[in-house]
């Protein structure tokens, strides 16, 4: 198999020197938030209500107390210094400065961002990126958007802006936000807008350029001062070094105003007004007409450089400035030419990282995959301690706070840039959610990666207990343990980018702080000891009929068969870590082998057959299940069929055939184990055969139940949809299922889109669509199967269908399935657009490509989030050709490589 070339050229040159330490590239990046309000971080309300603390309609007038948001924003990395988009049509009644979307309460599904726009392109440096608008050139549909969907029951769609018909005969402007580093602290922003309506539209542009206000929580907090100096040139002054000293520059035909980023207390408490300057300011005079809530002396904390045009049907307007931290003598001279030399320097970085992907659609949703990733990352401030205490020059929050919300992690401390979810459903980190995300970052910039797995293992975010803080609705929450994996799979991409030179430091720096955490895991989800796991939520919100997270009435506990997986998966991780820096210092051979125990136990216990019967193993439906048990000793299988029966695919490792060569002390202290714990040697394939080239197969699953899972799995009346693997079977849409508990009846039915239930906000849905990280992982256990199998064995798929593929063929075909959500059909449409024609059939829609955070299970859909590329830019990994497979499994010769990625095509085998 071909090795990609090394990647060369200005972009890894910039990598490279942050890599080295020599330019920071990335102190500037699209690292503001789209939505502040409404978080746990502005919420100081004694009930833990977010949503109502800190509303939208509060965003224009409060200051924020932990972050900034806005329209394509772009900030210094300790977000002190923020750059953003605010428009106005004429009509809307206040100035559009952030995304609108509705509260938890508000929509039929939950939160819900009501607006339309795209992330179309960005470097990993931020030398050059872009977005694209959608700005109605009608009033903005604020109150039709919530009164509709708060009318619609959960059985029927979320009602969309362009639902609302404000977007028809194209009557709205097509908004490109781009950004362009002429150096490391050189910004320059272009926006453009296109009218695409059919008659000249009015508007006005509002480049906006603000100090995040961090002087009014503390006496004698020095304050930031932005000052124009002449008509085209503003200055800034900023107390704190990191940021210093910029200039800010526009073009003519300009007005500059000027207030201060400070909350408008008359308006929102009814307090005197004395005449301030307030964060609002430039709604008053833009939309109010009033010229007095400005700054005339031209300075303050926040400024807004504003112009107003018209734009003619089919035309565009272009507006630029720039941010500089050396002073410019002609500051827009070489504008253009730095735009087009950064455009061409990105091109050539893709087109190298695309090197093998013919389909020019699917390059072009894997690079629009990047860049929401990149886009999505940012500055995170959250100070647990004084987010509770309170700041000395405030009201001091109310005492139920200190028992609340993240009330035990008082430790906690971020002030860094985070890779989130999504920046504005989700505008904070997930534990889980990030480590899905490194995957494709590794390919594009390791460094990061690396980085940010690092990062929630450092002292002041993991718990001294070894939990990592799952998100920041509840940090004590549990999230699967993937970390492991994902720091090893980052490791393994990492190493082919640097040439087969691994970063070991970063492995066993982070590998340390696993084995606390792994340590927490086994205290505190063990109940009983018996090597089964309960776990909780494990992010699977609404797969199960009632809360995983809450207790079971008195008399109940339940065994999880997705908790007791993942903690497989994670020891089988912990141990091939240990494995790889055993090749460097061979005392984590020790390390190695205790996982490779610990693995057998919970493989002894899943299968039935230790100490204490989990039974998990359902004979009867040749599935796994949760199982509740009775403390008068009666077991209850949840007899529902869903990912949680298909996690024990993921805990699969191959143990290589020169394991004796390789490690000798683990190899030992094995073959011990196994020759004193026989019941133990059955769970290991092939382990006796010695000196032959075997390898072994360690898995929660023998040939027999693998197989069942897989029939299962890949029936199409159940799991295997035509865009990949849903998350519930279809078999519950005719048959649901139901239990009880000595309470009210239970119920869950297959659902292929939206959720029908409350569960979690109701807006989480596990209960059919199809979700990326799930299939990322089942696909990657297949090919490690496939490693151990070959292409003799083989799987009817689709199960009934008479085609046999081998396990790798498999995975391939899941692939593809998930690909074709985002890729044009054979009539140039994409599922992910299913419900709108406009955006299927409109060349200004069809080719911008949105990353939901789940799929419909039965037509692809997109749903739930639509702008959460995170886990769903996994997509981007997938469309990757498969050219690091010898990366991943360094112990093959060149003839079992091309065995490996040989695929069988006899339906007789």
């Amino acid at each position: 198999m071909p090795e990609q070339p090394p990647i060369t050229g200005a972009e890894y040159d910039r990598l490279r020197e942050i890599r080295e330490n020599t330019t920071n590239w990335r102190q500037w990046g699209p690292y503001l938030s789209e939505r502040q309000w409404g978080t746990v971080r502005e919420d100081y309300s004694a009930n833990g209500d977010a949503w109502n603390n800190f509303t939208h309609d509060q965003a224009r007038s409060r200051a924020y107390r932990w972050g900034e948001d806005g329209i394509g924003g772009f900030s210094d990395d300790a977000g002190r210094l923020c750059l953003a988009l605010a428009l106005w049509n004429g009509k809307d009644p206040i100035l559009k400065e952030r995304l609108f979307g509705l509260t938890n309460s508000e929509g039929n599904h939950g939160e819900d961002v009501k607006e339309i726009y795209y992330y179309l392109d960005a470097t990993p440096t931020h030398s050059y990126l872009k977005m694209l608008y959608k700005y109605p050139q009608a009033a903005f549909p604020y109150g039709q958007l919530i009164e509709v969907n708060r009318q619609r029951s959960k059985l029927e769609h979320e009602y969309e802006l362009i639902d609302t018909g404000v977007l028809n005969e194209n009557r709205y402007f097509d908004v490109f936000i781009e950004y362009a580093k002429a150096s490391a602290e050189d910004i320059l922003m272009r926006v453009t807008l296109t009218n695409k309506g059919p008659e000249t539209a009015p508007v006005w542009v509002i480049p906006q350029l603000w100090f995040r206000n961090n002087w009014s929580w503390s006496e004698g907090e020095a304050r930031p001062v932005l000052a124009l100096t002449n008509p085209q040139c503003v200055n800034l002054d900023c107390p704190d070094p990191y940021i210093g000293s910029y200039h800010f520059y526009y073009e003519d035909s300009t007005t500059p105003l000027f207030t201060q980023n400070e909350t408008n207390t008359p308006r929102l408490y009814g307090t005197p007004d004395t005449g301030g300057y307030y964060k609002d300011a430039f709604h008053e005079y833009v939309i109010a007409g009033n010229q007095t809530v400005v700054n005339p002396s031209g300075t303050g904390t926040k400024l807004g450089v504003l112009h107003q045009t018209s734009v003619g049907p089919g035309q565009s307007a272009t507006f630029r400035v720039r941010l500089s931290k050396n002073p410019q003598q002609e500051a827009f001279a070489d504008f253009d030419s730095v735009f087009s030399a950064r455009i061409k320097e990105a091109d050539e970085f893709y087109h190298q990282i695309q090197t093998g992907i013919t389909c020019e659609d699917e390059k072009n949703v894997q690079r629009q995959a990047f860049a929401g990733m990149i886009w999505s990352k940012q500055s995170y401030h959250y100070d647990i301690s004084r987010w509770l205490k309170g700041d000395p020059t405030q009201p001091a929050p109310p005492k139920e706070r200190l028992t609340g919300r993240n009330s035990n992690w008082f430790h906690f401390h971020s002030s860094e840039v985070l890779s989130m979810p999504d920046k504005w459903e989700y505008p904070w980190f997930a534990s889980w959610d990030l480590a899905f995300h490194m995957l494709p970052f590794s390919i594009i910039d390791p460094t990061f990666a690396k980085d940010q797995l690092r990062l929630l293992t450092k002292v002041y975010y993991q718990h001294p207990n070894g939990q990592i803080p799952a998100y920041e609705w509840n940090f004590s929450d549990v999230n699967p343990p993937v970390h492991a994996w994902a720091a090893f799979r980052t490791y393994q991409i990492d190493r082919k980018y640097n040439g087969g030179t691994g970063d070991v430091k970063f492995l066993e720096e982070i590998f340390h702080k696993l084995l606390i955490n792994f340590t927490w895991w086994v205290n505190r989800k063990d109940e009983k000891g018996d090597n089964i796991f309960e776990g909780g939520f494990l992010g699977l919100d609404n797969i199960g009929a009632f809360d995983r997270s809450a207790p079971l009435p008195p008399g109940y506990n339940l065994n999880q068969t997705d908790g007791t997986s993942w903690m497989a998966m994670y020891c089988l991780n912990l141990m091939q870590i240990a494995l790889e820096l055993a090749r460097f210092n061979s005392v984590y051979e020790e390390t190695a082998i205790k996982f490779f125990e610990h693995f057998l136990y919970i493989a002894r216990a899943m299968s039935g057959e230790g100490e204490h019967n989990a039974d998990l193993w359902n004979e009867e439906d040749q599935f796994f299940y949760d199982v509740v048990h009775r403390d008068d000793g009666q077991t209850i299988p949840v007899r529902l069929r869903s990912l949680v029966g298909l996690t024990p695919l993921f805990a699969v490792m191959v143990l290589p055939a020169d394991l004796h060569e390789k490690f000798p002390n683990f190899a030992e202290h094995m073959e011990w184990f196994l020759n004193h714990k026989p019941k133990m040697a059955n769970l290991v394939s092939r382990w006796t055969v010695c000196g032959k080239g075997e390898r072994r197969l360690l898995s929660l699953l023998r040939g027999h139940r693998m197989k069942a899972l897989l029939r299962r799995m890949l029936d199409e009346t159940e799991f295997l949809s035509d865009y990949g693997i849903r998350a519930l079977s279809r078999y519950h849409l005719d048959h649901p299922f139901r239990m009880n508990l000595d309470g009210p009846d239970l119920c869950v039915k297959y659902l292929p889109g939206e959720s029908d239930s409350g569960l979690f906000g109701g807006n989480s849905n596990w209960r059919g669509p199809i979700w990326m990280p799930m299939n990322y992982l089942l696909i990657e256990s297949l090919q490690k199967f496939h490693y151990y199998y070959g292409d003799d064995f083989t799987i009817e798929c689709p199960t009934g269908s008479g085609v046999y593929m081998t396990i790798l063929e498999v995975a391939d075909e899941i692939t593809k399935r998930l690909k074709r959500i985002f890729l044009k059909d054979e009539k140039g449409r994409r599922p992910v657009y299913g419900l709108y024609p406009q955006m299927q059939d409109d060349p200004a829609f069809r080719d911008y490509v949105p990353f939901h955070e789940y799929f419909d299970g039965d037509s692809g859909r997109g749903v739930g989030a639509s702008h959460q590329t995170g886990w769903t830019g996994l997509i981007a990994k997938l469309m990757q050709p498969r050219v690091d497979i010898a990366g991943e499994f360094p112990c093959l010769s060149k003839e079992e490589l091309e065995k490996l990625t040989r695929t069988s095509k006899d339906p007789k085998k």
